[in-house]
């Protein structure tokens, strides 16, 4: 708010320190030195009170606050005095008299004296100062967004698309306090992320250190990713490189471009960051170990000597801070006893104090990730205390806490305590409890979105699809892609609420932003599931995404093509969107800038969807290109598990012999088969010339071509038959529904030439199954009966 300042032509000092003219009630509101002579005043004038008088009082009213010491403040009498009421009904219906500098400085003193967010005094009085100052919106955004609710927040993001559809040019420093306000309110709305994107990228010449580095910070927090202002980001950064010596700004451009840079960019930053390293604050030292977590940095000196930083600033640090240094230091895997152990007294210490439930989560969760991991009885009574007052985020934060203390008391004490058992059982209470008490969509899913853990799918999800099913019809086109994004993360097949999701976006694909059909597809993908509509749906999701298909990051067109690739979808405006050079370049310069987990997921999937093109698509003439990538990546794919080991030895003897059954096959396109045999026309087992591997050793794959079909080596009459264990990862987690890339698979190597047989973990670990003979004969029935799989 004080950034009103500015943009509002009138002088703040004048209006904060003089009457707006001598009228004697002014006089006497100014000679008041306790509220309830101003009260006095109005409660004798309020007939008569002018606009002036209105804002005047609420300044005088403010002054008196700010003189006082923090103890003898006494906002809330204010506020619910019946004079305040009068002035507060005075000011709605004069606020439109009012000239600028009254409008904002009532609008900025109704927020000291902290009305609610929703009032709808406040809100009137923004949209007065939003009308006056329509090109200054943006400040007006950023300044007020903690003051304001959900839904004022939409009607500010809706007036500014319209200035967006109705301005000719529109300002690279409007367009960032824009993505600042949104920021903010924590509200990733796609449509106006891309539109201030455009003005980002149609001004590059014009952003500097701060500018980018302020709008990658907002873009990371907001999920938003962008190929293009990344690429253009690093070009712009990497030559500001020789130009910062200091280390505010180099820390900074650090932070920038580290997570972002090239090997030989990384390099020359960490050597000078090195040098600079005894002169960095508590701050500066706290972003740079961040910025090497993001870079997965292994620079064992230099996160040495980030860490002496550290160690000598820990008591200026705030509890969330301490927690991303752990993170940090144990991602980096330093060690330091001497580090931790302070660290450790530090959080014990807040935890004592500390009366807030997410910052008591905040400094359990750091507890936890401590070397040596243990919580006393103090630390356990902090939790009980704040419990009905947590969210399911917050008790989600105890909870994986929680089973970190029982697991290490588990193996390294050798005893599990009562004491976290029966926390343990508190903190499934009070969370199936939040969950059965949820009765508004939005907000359930504020507090499931940040979901991490295993907490929710082992204890509460059944109780949390039963909410979610619930409160289905709230699901709408804007919470669609995050609903469907949760699910993803579930495993859990509720056919109810992707059929509700594939309503919706039927119904409002106008209103769903295309950047937002991956997290609507994926759930699909990975359960396996086709809606009543699927042609329907998934022809309308592919019509709204492909005007976007030339301006979608290269690694969100590879997900699309695997997910849909999985379903049996495979669109060809996508596909050869993708399948050409100029993309696949594109792919490239994006590869280099990703952290390795998810590049190497990214070259994974690419191949998985040429795999499955070629496979399904012949007719697309889509080359297969991925040889190499395959043989780097299966240099390690032939060792089993124990019971893939035990069903090895039988099928041995099921088939007649060792020579007669081949383990751990690698096919043509690369798929590994965890067991293979070959029968005749006459279903008798045939026995290969060359004799199988052992267990362990790397297998062969003993066909001449990657795109020779099966039957060209076999006998006449003969089959060639997988044998595929599936463990629980196979499945999803509710019920024996196979998922989609197991389905896949075994789609795959059907059309290779295989007779494909499945053997869940449910029944190979039954009851029914419980005796080798059992097992031995269910075998035999797979492999020997017609049709079996």
């Amino acid at each position: 708010m004080l950034r009103l300042r500015a943009i509002c032509p009138f002088s703040w000092r004048a209006f904060q320190f003089r009457p707006f003219s001598y009228e004697p009630l002014i006089i006497q509101m100014n000679q008041c030195t306790d509220e309830e002579q101003i009260f006095d005043l109005i409660e004798r004038n309020k007939a008569t009170l002018s606009e002036r008088q209105v804002g005047y009082a609420f300044n005088i009213l403010w002054q008196l606050q700010q003189q006082k010491t923090s103890l003898l403040k006494n906002v809330e009498y204010v506020r619910d005095h019946p004079q305040f009421l009068t002035l507060y009904n005075l000011t709605a219906n004069k606020f439109k008299l009012m000239n600028d500098d009254t409008l904002v400085k009532v609008l900025y003193i109704t927020q000291q004296f902290a009305v609610e967010a929703h009032d709808p005094l406040v809100e009137a009085l923004v949209t007065e100062a939003w009308r006056r100052l329509e090109r200054s919106l943006s400040v007006l955004m950023v300044n007020i967004s903690s003051l304001i609710s959900r839904y004022f927040q939409e009607q500010l993001v809706n007036k500014t698309e319209l200035l967006f559809d109705t301005t000719d040019s529109y300002e690279v420093d409007i367009a960032r306090r824009t993505v600042q306000f949104l920021r903010n309110v924590k509200y990733n709305y796609l449509p106006l992320l891309e539109r201030c994107n455009k003005v980002f990228l149609s001004n590059v010449n014009h952003l500097d250190l701060d500018s980018i580095s302020k709008i990658l910070s907002l873009y990371k927090f907001l999920q938003f990713h962008n190929f293009e202002f990344v690429t253009m980001a690093k070009k712009r950064l990497t030559e500001m490189i020789p130009l910062f010596d200091h280390p505010a700004s180099f820390v900074k451009l650090f932070v920038a471009l580290g997570p972002i840079a090239g090997p030989e960019e990384k390099k020359q930053l960490k050597s000078t960051i090195l040098l600079m390293s005894e002169e960095l604050t508590s701050q500066q030292a706290l972003a740079v170990l961040e910025a090497m977590e993001e870079m997965e940095s292994r620079n064992s000196h230099l996160i040495k000597k980030i860490a002496s930083v550290l160690h000598k600033h820990l008591d200026t640090y705030k509890p969330i801070e301490l927690l991303k240094i752990i993170q940090a230091l144990s991602f980096l895997h330093f060690q330091s006893k001497e580090l931790f152990v302070k660290l450790r007294e530090l959080l014990l210490s807040y935890l004592k104090i500390s009366v807030i439930p997410s910052e008591i989560s905040i400094l359990v969760r750091a507890i936890s990730m401590i070397p040596s991991p243990h919580m006393d009885a103090v630390g356990i009574s902090r939790i009980e205390a704040v419990l009905p007052q947590c969210n399911l985020s917050d008790l989600n934060g105890f909870v994986t806490s929680v089973l970190t203390w029982i697991q290490y008391s588990h193996m390294y004490l050798g005893s599990i305590t009562g004491k976290q058992l029966k926390l343990l059982q508190k903190l499934d209470h009070y969370g199936h409890q939040r969950l059965q008490q949820s009765n508004n969509l939005d907000l359930l899913w504020e507090e499931l979105k940040s979901f991490k853990g295993e907490w929710l799918p082992e204890s509460l999800l059944e109780e949390t699809i039963a909410t979610l099913q619930r409160l289905m019809e709230e699901i709408n086109y804007k919470n669609v892609a995050g609903i469907a994004s949760f699910i993803s993360r579930t495993n859990y097949l509720s056919t109810l609420l992707l059929d509700r999701i594939a309503s919706v976006v039927i119904q409002q694909i106008e209103k769903i932003h295309p950047f937002a059909i991956l997290a609507i597809i994926f759930p699909f993908s990975i359960l396996n599931y086709d809606p009543p509509q699927r042609d329907e749906f998934f022809g309308i999701c592919m019509q709204h995404l492909n005007s976007y298909l030339g301006v979608l990051d290269p690694l969100m067109l590879v997900f699309l093509g695997f997910s849909f690739a999985t379903l049996e979808y495979f669109p060809e405006d996508l596909l050869k969107a993708i399948f050409n050079i100029k993309f696949l370049a594109r792919l490239d310069s994006q590869l280099e800038i990703l952290p390795s987990s998810l590049n190497t997921r990214a070259q994974f999937r690419l191949m998985e969807l040429n795999r499955a093109v070629c496979l399904e698509c012949p007719e697309f003439q889509i080359p297969w290109f991925h040889d190499r990538f395959c043989q780097q990546y299966n240099k390690d794919i032939g060792s089993m598990n124990g019971a893939q080991q035990q069903i090895y030895k039988m099928l041995a003897e099921v088939l007649g012999g060792i020579n007669c059954v081949k383990a751990s096959v690698l096919t043509p396109y690369y798929y590994t088969v965890d067991f293979e045999c070959i029968l005749d026309k006459r279903k008798k087992p045939l026995p290969y010339g060359n004799h199988n591997i052992t267990l362990g050793q790397l297998p062969e794959m003993h066909w001449k071509s990657n795109t020779q079909i099966v039957g060209s080596r076999l006998p006449p009459g003969a089959e060639r038959i997988a044998l595929e264990f599936l463990d629980s990862k196979a499945f999803c987690k509710n019920i024996p529904h196979i998922k989609g890339k197991s389905a896949m698979k075994k789609r795959h190597l059907e059309i290779l030439g295989y007779h494909v047989i499945q053997i869940p973990h449910f029944e190979w670990n039954s009851m029914a199954l419980s005796t080798k003979d059992a097992r031995m004969d269910y075998l035999r029935e797979c492999i020997f009966r017609e049709g079996k799989s």
